[in-house]
């Protein structure tokens, strides 16, 4: 029978909650890893930029992560969602959907974000194969092609310089009325970066690989590639009810160490970096799990 109270519970168990749960088991912590098995990336064929794992799927990675965490004894899994988190007098009290109530002296919240895709048809089954966010993981595979940028002002000027250097065919896409200023539109002029400001009324594809754009005027133009970053919302109101702040851009606000503005709740990975990859998300999981068992040292010691 699975114990009910634990030293820490994580919140998440992709790469950052793996990571968390890999430095707090190696220190003989108490610790159990929820997670619901939706991540973000599930529709990404590869992961890349990651040393020793450049070109697996996420899937592998997530699965000799949590091969690997699971040869330490004292960390356990538990398939499921959080559905409620309020602190107690000596910690914290989880309550499961469909059933559970489980406790834990700190929490550990790598529940990454939940992205919030224009209502344009055909980009959500195309995010993360041919539309994508992030040239680092994705850039250098699809170099060289039809590439579309779908963002307006600073931000489309942003991604213009970053993947212009892996492709000489690309066009901002403003899906509206242009925000540019005159200094920026000379400047994406002399490197032949166009912009097309008509609304787009969906996404071409096949099976995920863009093949082009459909305007809302009906005319078509072919594409292979586009980059976007969305709006996003951090999932679910577990952060917000525990009294966690965000920053201006919606991140959660953590010290040095992971710690949020609640004590003894953490963060790590997508919900409080703006780096979103693979490796990012380990590094920040293995800090904030180093950083929970020195609280836990501290206290008891």
């Amino acid at each position: 029978m699975q114990p009910t109270s634990f030293e820490v519970i994580i919140i998440g168990g992709s790469y950052a909650g793996l990571s968390a749960a890999m430095s707090l088991g190696r220190s003989k912590r108490t610790v159990l890893v929820i997670d619901a098995g939706k991540p973000c990336n599930r529709q990404t064929p590869h992961s890349h930029n990651f040393l020793t794992q450049d070109g697996k799927t996420p899937a592998e990675i997530a699965l000799l992560g949590k091969d690997q965490v699971s040869q330490y004894p004292t960390v356990s899994f538990l398939n499921g969602e959080v559905e409620a988190v309020t602190q107690t007098t000596g910690g914290f009290n989880i309550n499961i959907r469909n059933g559970g109530n489980l406790s834990s002296k700190k929490i550990v919240l790598a529940t990454g974000i939940t992205d919030l895709l224009p209502p344009i048809p055909g980009l959500q089954e195309c995010w993360g194969i041919t539309a994508v966010h992030c040239p680092y993981c994705h850039g250098y595979e699809l170099r060289d092609k039809n590439t579309g940028i779908l963002a307006n002002g600073d931000a489309a000027m942003h991604y213009a310089m970053l993947i212009s250097n892996l492709t000489n065919q690309l066009t901002i896409f403003t899906n509206g009325p242009s925000e540019f200023t005159e200094t920026q539109l000379e400047k994406l002029n002399n490197r032949n970066i166009s912009v097309d400001p008509r609304p787009l009324q969906n996404i071409l594809h096949e099976h995920g690989n863009l093949t082009g754009i459909r305007f809302s005027d009906s005319t078509e133009r072919s594409l292979d590639v586009i980059y976007t970053r969305p709006a996003f919302v951090q999932p679910g109101n577990i952060a917000a009810s525990l009294g966690c702040e965000t920053d201006e851009h919606g991140y959660l606000r953590i010290s040095a160490r992971g710690l949020t503005t609640v004590p003894g709740v953490y963060a790590c990975g997508d919900n409080s970096n703006p780096m979103r990859s693979v490796a990012t998300a380990v590094a920040s999981g293995n800090l904030a799990g180093a950083s929970v068992n020195a609280a836990l040292c501290e206290e008891q010691f």
